[in-house]
């Protein structure tokens, strides 16, 4: 673990807590801050990891649960939720906000993904906030209360808080040296991802973003390159987010919602997973692709997938939309036959030409 870093002169010194107690001292030209995130505490309730468990937690059960409640249906609530359900665990998730998947999703594919999952079984308490929890001979009781000021019991044998993460920035030894770090603890950089001391760079968690492996790990090429004289460059449009449920969800680009409040004219295609053929043959047909795309230029804005090979399909959306593609460009680019990125295509065409060809 760094515990600190020092300043002679210019903040060039790294001192490392070595596993047997001793410490290391690191004398270098520049500093990169990739410390990642840490899951975020729950005001009240104490994580034992055993029966009231974070994430980190909930990947080493020592069985499956009977009985699972998530407080928190975002990304990682309905991933290890998902897991457990299909494991043989009853799940249910209590959230906050009026719809699954977190924020930034795209709602009408939030419901696409919560009507799978409710038809495997999960069950979903939205609008709804805890107020307590506790262990009990029964299990962990919660305490919930929906936006009607309703209380309600649940009791299970696990309790997962899967409320987020934050930074880990804390007891790096940053104010020591003085890195700004703001109040949700992320570390504000430039677009060469310095800090406000020019040779400290920060990637990935510890900044504005989505915290996302692959998203840090672009940042850290990109940073690095422009250490020894490149230009950075980073589309943040052109990220791709997954969501790894069954079905998956992913996107790219902007949602629907962030469109029309955005003011950009803009159209829409949709395709059915029931239609496609390989859907239908793998006997696997819940889901949706969601195209678009700018109204005037055709330009592709967003592409929201619900489907179960959503992560591998999202590549060729982020691919095209990175080098500005069109609704057209992927509509007319001929895909194999049967697969389930013809999905993909037939909603651009929808998106494109006002109708699919398959549906």
């Amino acid at each position: 673990a760094v515990v600190s870093t020092q300043s002679t002169g210019t903040p060039n010194q790294v001192i490392v807590k070595n596993n047997d107690g001793g410490r290391t001292t690191i004398n270098t030209k520049n500093i990169l801050i990739a410390t990642g995130s840490e899951v975020t505490p729950f005001p009240g309730i104490e994580v034992d990891e055993e029966t009231i468990v974070s994430s980190t937690g909930a990947l080493s059960l020592k069985s499956v649960p009977k009985s699972l409640t998530l407080i928190g249906a975002g990304v990682i609530g309905v991933e290890l939720g998902s897991v457990w359900q299909r494991l043989g665990a009853k799940v249910t998730a209590i959230e906050f906000l009026g719809n699954i998947g977190g924020m930034g999703i795209d709602l009408e594919v939030a419901k696409s993904l919560q009507r799978s999952l409710q038809k495997q079984g999960m069950k979903f308490k939205l609008n709804t906030k805890v107020m307590s929890a506790e262990r009990t001979a029964d299990g962990i009781k919660v305490i919930a209360e929906n936006k009607k000021g309703k209380q309600e019991e649940i009791t299970s044998d696990v309790l997962l808080v899967c409320i987020g993460r934050r930074p880990f920035t804390d007891n790096l030894g940053l104010d020591n040296i003085g890195v700004a770090v703001d109040k949700r603890g992320k570390i504000p950089v430039n677009e060469r991802f310095q800090t406000n001391i020019k040779n400290i760079y920060a990637i990935g968690d510890v900044i504005d973003g989505p915290m996302l492996a692959h998203k840090a790990e672009d940042e850290g090429i990109i940073c690095v390159e422009g250490m020894v004289g490149g230009v950075p460059h980073i589309n943040y449009d052109c990220v791709p987010s997954v969501v790894y449920t069954h079905p998956e969800v992913a996107w790219v680009g902007k949602s629907e919602e962030a469109v029309k409040e955005a003011g950009i004219p803009y159209k829409v295609g949709t395709f059915p997973m029931a239609a496609n053929s390989r859907s239908k043959t793998n006997q696997d047909t819940d889901g949706i692709v969601k195209v678009i795309a700018h109204k005037e230029t055709d330009r592709l804005l967003g592409i929201h997938i619900v489907c179960s090979v959503a992560g591998e399909l999202i590549n060729e959306a982020a691919l095209a939309m990175e080098y500005g593609a069109s609704a057209e460009d992927i509509a007319r680019v001929c895909h194999a036959h049967p697969t389930v990125s013809e999905a993909l295509k037939e909603a651009c065409v929808a998106a494109y030409a006002g109708k699919a060809i398959n549906f």
